[in-house]
């Protein structure tokens, strides 16, 4: 692995799948894969049990079956292969990145570019149709945004606000007066 990667390349936790209560901790460094495992219950027998730990390099990992299935069960085949794919050197920085800074870089694409990266994975299908970025495309793409707009953006969505030409925003807005214009003509 290379000297320029952290100690730790990866490290994930989690609570075990319900019923559950277990706590379950899986850091991959350069050299191995660990896995730790809390038992967390009320029942009796179970009170005096202590914590486990199996560590693997990443060699044995690949061959350990009964290993590699404990991490996939607890956290998702997803996750077993980005360890596996670690171990094999292929590193995804992006799939490290938070969805708050993905947003915020996402928020720069061209409309095209964010229709063509919707279409490359479920984790970019679902930010890109997020109704956050779209907010921040919106707040970008417009000089001022009135109160009566953002109420409109959060009732129907940014997305959907972005994409509604002039003349139907103008209908929604002018419909959206006069709905909660006559509620508040009622109310005492």
């Amino acid at each position: 692995m290379a000297s320029w990667l952290p100690e730790t390349l990866f490290e994930i936790v989690g609570q075990g799948p319900p019923p559950s209560k277990d706590y379950y901790q899986l850091p991959v460094t350069r050299s191995q894969v660990i896995f730790r495992w809390w038992k967390i219950s009320l029942r009796s027998e179970y009170r005096s049990t202590k914590p486990g730990e199996a560590k693997e390099n990443h060699e044995d990992f690949l061959e350990n079956l009964h290993l590699q299935g404990q991490p996939a069960l607890i956290f998702g085949a997803r996750i077993l292969d980005y360890v596996i794919n670690l171990r094999k050197g292929k590193f995804d920085f992006v799939e490290r990145l938070s969805d708050d800074l993905l947003l915020n870089i996402i928020s720069y694409l061209h409309l095209e570019d964010i229709a063509r990266l919707c279409q490359t994975s479920h984790r970019f299908a679902k930010l890109c149709m997020s109704d956050k970025l779209w907010e921040q495309i919106v707040q970008s793409t417009c000089n001022t945004i009135t109160p009566d707009v953002r109420a409109l953006a959060e009732d129907t969505g940014w997305r959907q606000l972005f994409f509604t030409n002039k003349l139907q925003l103008q209908r929604q807005l002018h419909k959206r007066k006069q709905k909660y214009g006559s509620l508040r003509e009622k109310q005492p």
